[in-house]
């Protein structure tokens, strides 16, 4: 292939696979130049807590020399053979750290891998990197003690989001192909809105997570990358059952059906917008770049749907912290050993959730799910995917704490997570979600949609997010150290 090693770097995997397995293409080369980018601008981002490029390139020549073999069989290759991925923290590697940015764990080994990261494994993936998290993945901001600030790529004064904010800005910096993330208030979503890649919040229990906590049914693993094409590739590799985690369900290793014309394929399709979800403040920027995808999708045959929906940033905050302070609160509690300890992000975090369950019981944040989920329902009976945005502001600072809360379209609002439209859809958890470009803020910082699907029900969600990639203009990535 005759691209420069920084166009290489950002190669899509589904290409990269394509060239693997016609001998264009080494995977030493396209580890090589994914390493050697992030040995050129990873200073300025630091999205990664390790690297591990010794053993990924060990890996690496094993998987071209099991291309030669296979060109002259004609056998078929694993799915991720020699793609170079870096997963989050969180997700455990054996014999490596396991901190999750925690004082109290510095030095802690895992014992056995994720299951996410013994299906990547399984099949054919690279792992280079490990990416950071903000504290117990407890922000929507990358920064901590324990790693330092994580940087967007698009504009270095800018978080990347959080908290898989490492994983976007590696994405985004070209210094990985695909990428691991988790979701509980939108930690796959935020990043992928703000890096201008592609985040998927799988339905609960579709990915299996790690027990104790994976019974936690607003929280998810989900996968990561530049395409749809690649993040539907990846959410087939790690979806579904798996003897560690009882919650999973469904088949393993079945791709995620996406058309060969993308744009066709939007024709008589009806989109619900709902561009505040009730009465989110949404940036005016934000709002235009979301009207501007909804012209496109009706130009291309789509139906949209005006969708209301009752909700209010108040009810939804209410909702999620008086779940967060049965589960969530208590967990990072216990695990921090002292909350002093914590940076104050993660303090302001516990302070919140606990406050709000000692008024609402668990079976009354039951009720407050329910109530949320019932809406959901009601306003999506009539189209076959709902549309918003991902964030609501075109950036957060890279090094804020914002334990005052934010000011939002002219009004001081209590809780910063009220910049970002995507937890909802961990109340509403059985949904499939993705986020995907659709377009920049005059910061430079992009925007995102989701596209929001009827539980358990994936498909018509990456059909349609195939569609807006396709329709929605993308600008070249950060030049950086070019």
């Amino acid at each position: 292939m005759t691209e420069s090693r920084d166009e290489l770097a950002h190669l899509d995997a589904v290409s990269a696979l394509r060239a693997f397995r016609s001998l264009e293409l080494s995977p030493v080369e396209l580890l090589d130049a994914v390493v050697g980018r992030a040995e050129r601008v990873n200073s300025g981002i630091n999205a990664f807590t390790e690297t591990l490029h010794e053993e990924a390139r060990a890996e690496a020549e094993r998987a071209a020399e099991a291309y030669v073999r296979a060109a002259r069989s004609q056998e078929p290759t694993p799915p991720l053979l020699g793609i170079p991925l870096a997963t989050k923290e969180k997700h455990n590697l054996a014999g490596r750290r396991i901190e999750q940015g925690l004082a109290t764990h510095a030095g802690r080994v895992a014992d056995a891998d994720h299951p996410v990261v013994e299906r990547i494994r399984q099949a054919g993936g690279v792992i280079h990197a490990r990416t950071t998290t903000p504290e117990f993945s407890c922000a929507t901001v990358t920064h901590s003690a324990m790693w330092g600030v994580t940087r967007n790529p698009w504009n270095l004064d800018a978080t990347p989001g959080g908290s898989s904010g490492g994983a976007g800005a590696a994405l985004a910096a070209g210094m990985t192909t695909l990428a691991t993330a988790s979701d509980i208030a939108g930690s796959t979503r935020v990043p992928a809105g703000f890096t201008g890649t592609v985040g998927y919040k799988a339905p609960y229990g579709r990915i299996p997570g790690l027990p104790p906590l994976g019974g936690d049914w607003y929280r998810g693993d989900g996968p990561m990358g530049r395409t749809v094409a690649d993040t539907a590739l990846l959410a087939s590799v790690m979806s579904g059952r798996h003897p560690a985690d009882h919650t999973s369900w469904g088949p393993q290793g079945v791709p995620i059906a996406l058309p060969e014309d993308p744009v066709a394929a939007l024709r008589g399709v009806r989109v619900g917008l709902s561009v505040r979800l009730g009465d989110f403040p949404v940036d005016p920027e934000v709002e235009a770049a979301t009207l501007d995808v909804v012209v496109r999708l009706e130009k291309a045959g789509a139906v949209v749907v005006p969708v209301e929906l009752p909700w209010t940033s108040d009810q939804v905050m209410r909702t999620i912290f008086a779940h967060f302070g049965q589960i969530l609160g208590p967990a990072m509690e216990q695990e921090s050993g002292d909350v002093e300890t914590l940076a104050p992000y993660a303090q302001r975090f516990i302070a919140d959730a606990r406050r709000q369950a000692e008024r609402t019981s668990l079976v009354e944040s039951l009720a407050l799910d329910a109530a949320m989920q019932r809406d959901l329902a009601t306003a999506m009976a009539d189209v076959d995917v709902l549309i918003c945005p991902t964030n609501a502001v075109t950036a957060l600072d890279a090094d804020g704490d914002y334990l005052d809360g934010i000011d939002l379209g002219g009004h001081h609002h209590g809780h910063y997570w009220e910049a970002h439209l995507t937890s909802p859809f961990n109340v509403a958890n059985r949904c499939p979600v993705l986020s995907v470009p659709s377009g920049a803020a005059g910061n430079g910082v992009p925007t995102g949609v989701q596209v929001v699907g009827h539980p358990f029900d994936e498909e018509p969600v990456f059909r349609v997010a195939a569609g807006i990639e396709a329709l929605v203009p993308r600008a070249p990535w950060p030049a950086l150290g070019r």
